[in-house]
């Protein structure tokens, strides 16, 4: 992971960041965001480019180099432009809606099924069969949208249940179709 890294962070335009202590704190025009820096490593911020040094060359310091620079990465391209996942609800029935600070999802159960929607992430209904989640932590949006897809996933069958948009279903054959001569 260490090639990884070893690339400095361009900091977009209009992101600022600033270190103290042991605290990297990346400034944009979607909101603020912080990270602790492990004290054995060193972050420098110079010319819109920030740069994290390891300590050494042991394996753990660099997988963890790698790992810090990304989500520094991540943090700037948050407060920037921010993150999305959208998620598509396929059944009969099935529709979603924003009620104050939960999403309630009707699928087939016998209940409705609300989700308290976490903060610093906003999500929207385009449509009932539609759910559109926003923030500037990738890692908060790519959670909510996985617990939403447990409520259903989707099913080979007839494929219903809630998918990420532009997610392939592999669709099964029932028994109907497949032809089995039955007992014999």
């Amino acid at each position: 992971m260490s090639r990884i890294g070893k690339k400095p962070i361009d900091l977009p335009s209009g992101v600022k960041a600033a270190m103290t202590d042991n605290v990297i704190t990346v400034e944009g025009s979607k909101g603020k965001s912080t990270y602790n820096i492990p004290p054995r490593f060193k972050v420098e911020i110079k010319d819109n480019k920030i740069v994290v040094t390891r300590p050494s060359e042991e394996k753990q310091d660099k997988a963890t180099h790698g790992l810090i620079r990304s989500l520094i990465n991540n943090m700037a391209i948050g407060v920037s432009s921010g993150y999305m996942k959208e998620l598509e609800i396929t059944g009969v029935g099935f529709k979603a809606a924003v009620q104050g600070k939960a999403l309630n999802i009707q699928l087939s159960y016998t209940h409705p099924i609300n989700f308290n929607i976490p903060e610093g992430i906003t999500i929207e209904t385009p449509k009932p069969t539609n759910i559109v989640i926003k923030g500037i932590d990738k890692a908060k949006v790519g959670k909510a949208a996985a617990e939403i897809r447990d409520f259903y996933r989707p099913e080979p069958y007839k494929g219903k249940g809630i998918k990420y948009v532009g997610e392939h279903v592999r669709r099964k054959a029932g028994k109907a179709v497949t032809g089995s001569g039955g007992a014999g």
